[in-house]
């Protein structure tokens, strides 16, 4: 099997996508870690595949698998992507796409050098709706680490969020934590973790450890779950600037039934062929 492919990045969170609308494209978890591999494969965060549309309303379906092989619900960055590869393969003329994801409808719109903004529905705060195991909804829980206790707060974007506030990002155990807590029992799905830092009413600094991948250079759904927490918890204001090491993304959301809008580049590294 051949497949046309396109490397893109936003903020450096690196995807392969691919074109299901003009070829079949069928792989297996297996296929998709050989692909990810980046030492005898392209290497990615996430695999993005556009795929015809199953509902009227709708461009486009948008499928997420991350780089262990595993299909996940959201990709903040990963939409800005396709919203360029759509307008850049010719398969829509329109500047502003509908695409269904695994369980949310999403807007994109493209705007001139490469922004895109992102309408990423609405922040959901309850615990079930993340899912994590609680008692009840609370803006603070504490979660039980090898006997210690780490205060989160967690949030759905279409995908689970766990959001830890912290002095300094440069010095957040990240590597150590991040997988502990994505993996954590109360989280039946597995969650994205945050560490935050507020630097100012506008501004916070951002590392993010996604399930299934690591640590990514920019997390756009972390930067969302991150920048609602932050404006509900009365932080910071809106609209709030997320530096990440891969560059910087601006969140705008005005609470309530409000829905978030994500903002930032999106860039297309390479075109190629992979065989499988």
């Amino acid at each position: 099997m051949l497949l046309k492919f396109t490397k893109m990045h936003g903020l450096g969170n690196d995807f392969i996508v691919l074109d299901g609308v003009r070829q079949s494209v069928r792989l297996s978890p297996k296929q998709i870690r050989h692909i990810a591999n980046r030492h005898t494969g392209i290497g990615f965060d996430q695999l993005l595949i556009v795929e015809p549309p199953t509902k009227s309303n709708v461009d486009f379906n948008y499928r997420i698998f991350n780089s262990d092989g595993g299909e996940v619900e959201q990709c903040g960055n990963g939409a800005r992507c396709i919203a360029l590869f759509v307008r850049e393969a010719k398969l829509s003329g329109k500047s502003r796409l509908l695409v269904q994801t695994m369980n949310r409808l999403m807007e994109l719109t493209t705007r001139d050098k490469g922004e895109v903004t992102v309408d990423m529905g609405l922040p959901l705060f309850q615990a079930a709706d993340v899912p994590f195991i609680a008692k009840k909804d609370e803006n603070f829980h504490d979660l039980e680490l090898n006997g210690k206790s780490v205060k989160i707060s967690v949030i759905s974007m279409g995908n689970p969020h766990a959001v830890l506030w912290v002095d300094s990002v440069d010095q957040a155990p990240v590597a150590s934590l991040g997988p502990q807590i994505a993996a954590h029992s109360c989280f039946p799905n597995g969650v994205n973790v945050n560490f935050a830092q507020i630097v100012d009413r506008s501004t916070i600094k951002l590392r993010v450890f996604e399930r299934g991948v690591g640590e990514t250079k920019a997390c756009g759904s972390g930067a969302c779950a991150t920048a609602a927490v932050a404006i509900t918890q009365g932080r910071v204001d809106s609209p709030v600037k997320i530096e990440l090491s891969g560059g910087q993304l601006t969140i705008q959301w005005l609470g309530g039934n409000n829905s978030l809008m994500m903002s930032g580049p999106a860039e297309i590294s390479f075109h190629g062929h992979v065989q499988l």
